[in-house]
């Protein structure tokens, strides 16, 4: 129940870390030919925006938990979904955070006023890019089952299934099992099984 709960928490979470890339993304084709005074009138509208990092850190933290307290298929994508998240930190303080330095958050126009223009929209396009592989890798986890093996051996148990070789089949298949030891007692019970349907058989092909 605590997984499932992480898990919808990273993934609500990712969902709003995406919303301030998305919406530079989304404003990009509008803006980058911008000529300098309206740009800068318009970038004083993301005054205050510095507290989607809050969101940022903490979708990191929850893909990671739900990463800790999954399951082998869905420890992976949330394992991704957190690294993605924290790529894009690396790719703002690389070449966003700078940008806004440069230009006292957009409020002073030096030379290179364009490029640095050209630095930030691009640098936010990327995150947001990446910020939904990251939304797609955490939603992929929520819905990911667990082994299919696993689901066998439930329907097997609650069926009522009494037969030794196919209870023994299943046993070994459960996560609880060594691997080396789930192979090697898998691949015996199938054998006993093929073997017994084989003397079955016999008879009725006379």
């Amino acid at each position: 129940m605590a997984s499932k709960a992480i898990q919808f928490l990273a993934v609500v979470l990712t969902a709003l870390a995406l919303l301030p890339g998305g919406a530079h993304l989304m404003a990009l084709p509008a803006k980058i030919a911008m000529p300098e005074d309206p740009y800068f009138v318009a970038q004083q509208v993301y005054r205050g925006w510095a507290w989607a990092g809050v969101v940022i850190f903490l979708a990191i933290f929850a893909n990671f938990a739900a990463a800790f307290l999954a399951h082998r298929r869905r420890r992976q994508l949330s394992t991704v979904a957190g690294l993605l998240i924290a790529a894009t930190l690396a790719i703002f303080f690389i070449w966003t955070y700078p940008a806004n330095q440069a230009t006292s958050n957009w409020t002073s126009a030096p030379e290179n006023w364009e490029h640095l223009r050209t630095q930030w929209e691009y640098s936010h396009a990327a995150n947001a890019t990446i910020t939904l592989l990251a939304l797609l890798c955490s939603v992929g986890a929520a819905v990911s089952t667990g082994p299919l093996r696993e689901n066998e051996v439930r329907g097997v148990e609650a069926s009522g299934a009494s037969d030794p070789d196919s209870l023994e089949l299943n046993r070994v298949t459960t996560p609880s099992a060594r691997p080396l030891e789930r192979v090697a007692a898998r691949e015996a019970a199938a054998e006993r099984i093929a073997t017994q349907a084989a003397l079955y058989r016999r008879p009725m092909l006379k």
